[in-house]
């Protein structure tokens, strides 16, 4: 088998799929900007074949590495980056190159908040109305139908970008006169509600779940990017029946094969509302959370599933796993040597955050897990507690 990584060397944490597809005996190609050089010792150790690129951004220049790498080593059998920014770049190359997964048909449904919608509701999971808005009188059409308060969000966006909640007229009018009018936006609903969550896993071939579990956030991401907060969010141990339910309905509907997925909700009461479906494992770190939380590796776990393996469950139970940061440019209450003494046995790692993701969810991040919820509560307020309260 023939597998090409797109972006091999970022983010680091990703290497280590490479690492263990080479280690199933797997054929591991890759394309990336980078010099050949700067690669870790053990990615180019893993790699068959790397071939740079001057910008991964020019598709002509992308397609013709595929070629090459066609002609030098066979038949493609696999292109995945497993990285948001690049998926519309692998749905290309595997359409190009009648290559198995997801093409780009397959990425409106997950690409557009208002296809997203559709989606959820054909599975039967809550949502709440929207309005495309394409031109002026969108707007006006979605105040009557929908009413304030409403969050404005692109219609082919990631996170929190761009984003703004509209809680009166005079918020209307501001994003009105702000708009570019070439931005397709989506208007919905605003939802009172604090509380996300997630059901995430991993797809075999035939797009059945073999793995998944959920987290909760903290702190919404659209509060993260208003109020600098620090980004904290916790695997749980155990799962709400309904929301594996709601989960379970939405990944057959959208029906992907062999590749990790992310559904973020709205947890209202004791229902949920469907907010977005992420056709990739969530961002930063948080495959190292679920390993952490489920004594588990899904970075070998993945590579067994394309090697036609399976995935052996894990035998331990879950525990709560805490993923927390800090931000350099903030003066805490407790000093970083004194939480990481009191929670010793509970620390897992600490990563440095990645530029492209330090300004939003900040600078260190810390994984630590527990088998008791009050203490990972307590982990929370500690690391987050600032010099001042």
């Amino acid at each position: 088998m023939n597998y090409l990584v797109i972006s091999p060397y970022y983010p680091q944490n990703f290497q280590q799929f490479t690492i263990e597809l080479a280690n199933k005996g797997i054929k591991v190609l890759g394309i990336g900007q980078e010099p050949y050089e700067q690669l870790d010792a053990p990615l180019r150790e893993a790699l068959s074949e790397y071939f740079r690129v001057e910008d991964l951004e020019n598709l002509d220049e992308v397609k013709r590495a595929v070629a090459f790498l066609f002609y030098k080593h066979g038949p493609i059998d696999r292109i995945e980056s497993h990285n948001e920014h690049w998926l519309e770049l692998d749905a290309a190359l595997r359409e190009q190159f009648h290559v198995f997964g997801a093409k780009p048909r397959d990425l409106d449904k997950t690409k557009y908040k208002s296809k997203m919608k559709k989606y959820f509701t054909k599975a039967g999971v809550p949502v709440v109305p929207g309005q495309v808005v394409k031109k002026p009188a969108d707007i006006d059409k979605a105040l009557k139908e929908i009413g304030l308060p409403m969050i404005a969000k692109p219609d082919n966006g990631v996170g929190a970008a761009a984003t703004c909640k509209l809680e009166s007229k005079e918020d209307v009018e501001a994003f009105r006169a702000e708009w570019d009018q070439t931005t397709v936006y989506f208007l919905e609903k605003f939802v009172n509600s604090s509380e996300i969550c997630t059901f995430d896993g991993l797809l075999d071939s035939q797009g059945n779940i073999v793995f998944s579990t959920t987290f909760d956030y903290a702190h919404t991401p659209l509060d993260l990017m208003l109020y600098k907060l620090d980004n904290s969010y916790y695997i749980l141990k155990d799962m709400d029946p309904k929301l594996r339910e709601y989960g379970e309905k939405i990944v057959k509907t959208f029906g992907m094969k062999e590749r990790f997925f992310h559904i973020e909700f709205f947890r209202q009461g004791d229902d949920y509302i469907a907010i977005e479906y992420n056709n990739r494992p969530a961002g930063g770190f948080t495959i190292d959370v679920y390993n952490y939380a489920h004594s588990i590796d899904l970075y070998k776990g993945y590579a067994s599933i394309v090697a036609g393996e399976g995935l052996a469950p894990s035998e331990f139970e879950p525990l709560y796993c805490l993923a927390t940061t800090r931000r350099d440019a903030t003066d805490y209450y407790y000093p970083e040597d004194f939480v990481l003494d009191k929670y010793r046995d509970q620390l897992k790692t600490i990563k440095r955050m990645p530029a492209a993701f330090a300004e939003l969810q900040g600078d260190w991040l810390y994984l630590l897990t527990t088998p008791d919820r009050a203490q990972m509560e307590q982990m929370i307020a500690d690391f987050a507690r600032k010099a001042e309260d």
